[in-house]
């Protein structure tokens, strides 16, 4: 499996996903529990689609009844909550271990 990068948005949308592995959940509900902005997490969203961390759908609606545009919905695979986990683990880590030499956290 590929590894990205960890930045604190991803992290963030990671936490957001953990947070209800049950429920799949789409973009601006996740920009808003993660606290970023639409433009952040779509491309973050597309980075842990494509390394297999998530899987998605697009919602079966008829637009013109709702008013708005399709949904995508996504949710963590198996894989992705195991590696979303160890992120968040290796940033916990890494900020610990910053904190007690002084350095910044991030």
């Amino acid at each position: 499996m590929a590894e990205l990068r960890m930045t604190t948005p991803r992290l963030l949308v990671l936490q957001a996903l953990l947070n209800d592995l049950d429920t799949e959940r789409y973009g601006l509900e996740l920009a808003k529990e993660a606290g970023l902005e639409p433009g952040t997490i779509y491309p973050i969203l597309v980075a842990f689609e494509n390394v297999g961390w998530l899987t998605s759908r697009a919602e079966e609606i008829d637009v013109h009844a709702e008013g708005r545009p399709r949904r995508r919905y996504y949710r963590l695979t198996a894989a992705g909550a195991d590696a979303a986990r160890a992120a968040l683990d290796k940033a916990a880590q890494r900020r610990s271990s910053r904190a007690a030499t002084g350095r910044l956290a991030w």
